[in-house]
């Protein structure tokens, strides 16, 4: 009876421990809800200090408004996966914000009227397989008539997750649009163009800046920059007076940013432009650069040079009665040219430029000197790539030509950086002036780009007039080059720390390092083959052109050996390629099992061994108890 009693407690003891357990797992999900512990290499899933920082000054409520259609989405655990990710942090956004930002989360059902306020809202709607489709998107308010959406967020775009939405949450918080000045002497704005001898049309890289931003135009011979510019673009600086320049230096130093433009080789330049002198503008200089500036910033730049790269050269048609031939001069840049660290040119296809220059940092002269400033590629050129001379392209009549004896220097050319760190002024000698600055209030940030054709129409879009309006078909991202760079330098110094952080799917090394070592086996197992299959051909073309003609159809017995023995070897080699790729398989597999063991089996399997220790342990000092307490009556 007794052993009856002591068998139904323990069982009713389990029973209450894992109902207990149940109600512990559900308060405690429910409790601390999207909080946790980031134990990754880089704090991926923490939210960056520039963030918070941003998220304290919101004074206006904003309401955000997070799309994402759960039940169709069930057979794709990326998506998955990456909507909680999103929606984790923008609750984490949420709790950082003194309550101004009021988060809600969607499920827009197929036909609901959550599908239709999404469709509303402007966010994108995927169609999935089985008729399905998904809404994953975001759309923000302020308390005016602000709106900001992000349409569909891209799972390759997840580095730059908190970017954007922290960049879509200063934007709501911002009430007017960001001023922007542009200084340029070239025609981006339109204006009477001498060649056509009529008004010409803005750039649409201008159209697009102008509604995004407070575009406000700065003369070319400007001696002061209005405080309320944020970031200035400085198109094609051709021999600018010295007060302007200086207005150009005390800008940056005061805080203001930069994004410079400077050509070889402008096509657009309208120096020595004259229809009655059509060689005229052939001679021009149509070259700008920034001496004083840079020397003063540690920039190294030469307008006489220019980038050919054999590698990214785009075909010109030179002749109509030739093919095109390709343009080392002209480039078309791709992704793998493109840093894509930095949320300026991270995942751009291409971008096309024409006569371009390149920059470097000026040697410096001490170490101290060294480490205050940086300059990071966000455009380079290939390692096949050398540098010609401007006037040496200028009067080229075949640009093939450019390869006739061609050494690659097997340096990659920054063609576009962000120049960073504390700047020195160039002018010490105006020190006396009103609110002189000798070196910039905080790290400078100004954008150094080495050509001025990449913002004209003719590189990156085409334009075609239907129904009475201009309509623009880009094939290649250089507008979104510009503007992403205007949008990045507008935020202030938190939200550029953000940029981009390191990529979320971390490499598994060792696994790396397996297949590495596997695949310079199977590469040089191949090789073997490949070298063995063309000294066997060119045996048997030995062989074939020692008879005689009448008999080159027949084969000899010396051929069929050949032969015999060729495919023998290539037998055996195949055989060794498929045991290299096996051992590779069997390797990885191997340590995968491993890691699932100790990452899902250990785990269990341990929590297990203590819950039967600590039974063990309890039921032994209850027998002890009870076996002390008979020997003490027992005494008695």
């Amino acid at each position: 009876m007794g052993s009856t009693n002591k068998k139904t407690t323990g069982g009713l003891t389990l029973a209450v421990l894992a109902a207990l357990f149940v109600m512990l797992t559900l308060v405690v999900g429910l409790v601390f809800r999207g909080a946790r512990v980031d134990l990754t290499q880089n704090r991926q899933y923490t939210l960056n200090e520039g963030s918070k920082s941003i998220l304290k000054q919101i004074d206006e409520p904003l309401n955000l408004f997070y799309f994402f259609t759960q039940k169709s989405t069930g057979d794709l655990p990326q998506y998955q996966a990456y909507a909680t990710r999103v929606r984790e942090l923008l609750e984490e956004m949420a709790s950082h914000s003194n309550g101004k930002i009021k988060l809600t989360v969607i499920d827009p059902q197929p036909f609901s009227e959550e599908e239709d306020r999404a469709t509303e809202y402007g966010l994108q709607q995927v169609p999935l397989a089985a008729g399905d489709s998904m809404f994953f998107g975001l759309f923000g308010s302020n308390s005016t008539d602000g709106k900001e959406k992000i349409a569909f967020f891209q799972v390759e775009k997840e580095a730059f997750l908190e970017y954007d939405l922290i960049k879509l949450v200063q934007a709501l918080a911002i009430s007017e649009k960001p001023a922007v000045g542009i200084m340029s002497s070239l025609p981006m704005s339109g204006g009477f163009d001498p060649a056509t001898r009529q008004m010409g049309e803005p750039w649409v890289v201008y159209q697009q800046l102008s509604e995004r931003f407070d575009l406000r135009p700065v003369a070319v011979d400007a001696k002061t920059i209005e405080p309320a510019i944020r970031v200035l673009l400085l198109v094609h600086p051709k021999e600018l007076s010295e007060d302007t320049q200086f207005a150009v230096d005390q800008f940056v130093l005061r805080g203001g940013r930069l994004v410079v433009f400077v050509d070889p080789n402008a096509s657009q330049d309208q120096a020595g432009a004259d229809p009655n002198n059509p060689s005229a503008a052939m001679f021009a200089n149509k070259s700008s650069d920034l001496p004083k500036l840079f020397k003063a910033w540690g920039v190294q730049y030469d307008p006489t040079q220019m980038i050919a790269d054999r590698l990214l050269g785009l075909p010109v048609q030179v002749d109509p009665n030739r093919a095109p031939v390709k343009h080392p001069g002209i480039l078309g840049l791709l992704a793998k040219n493109m840093n894509q660290s930095d949320v300026i040119s991270a995942d751009l296809e291409t971008i096309n430029l024409d006569g371009v220059g390149h920059f470097k940092l000026a040697p410096a002269a001490d170490a101290k000197a060294k480490a205050m400033l940086t300059l990071e590629p966000l455009l380079q050129s290939s390692n096949e790539a050398s540098l010609v001379a401007t006037e040496k392209v200028k009067f080229l009549a075949d640009p093939s030509e450019l390869l006739n004896d061609f050494t690659p220097s097997n340096e990659n050319y920054v063609i576009a950086g962000r120049l960073k760190g504390k700047l020195n002024s160039a002018f010490p000698e105006r020190s006396s002036e009103a609110g002189y600055l000798a070196l910039s209030k905080e790290d400078g940030n100004v954008l150094l780009i080495g050509d001025t054709d990449l913002l004209t129409n003719r590189t990156w879009v085409q334009v075609q007039a239907f129904l009475g309006q201009q309509i623009a078909n880009a094939f290649a991202n250089n507008g979104d080059f510009v503007v992403n760079a205007v949008d990045n330098l507008i935020g202030d110094n938190a939200l550029i720390s953000i940029r981009s952080r390191s990529k979320l799917r971390t490499s598994f090394t060792r696994v790396d390092e397996m297949r590495s070592r596997a695949d310079d086996q199977f590469r040089a197992t191949e090789q073997q083959l490949q070298a063995e299959l063309k000294e066997t051909e060119r045996k048997l073309t030995d062989l074939q052109q020692a008879k005689g003609q009448e008999s080159q159809m027949i084969i000899s017995p010396e051929q069929q050996a050949e032969l015999l023995s060729f495919q023998k070897k290539k037998i055996d080699i195949r055989k060794q390629l498929r045991d290299v790729r096996h051992s590779l398989d069997q390797d990885i597999e191997k340590l995968g099992a491993k890691i699932k063991f100790f990452g899902t089996g250990l785990m269990p399997l341990a929590v297990i061994a203590f819950a039967a220790w600590y039974f063990r342990r309890r039921a032994t000092r209850r027998r002890d108890i009870i076996q002390a307490n008979v020997a003490a009556g027992a005494a008695r």
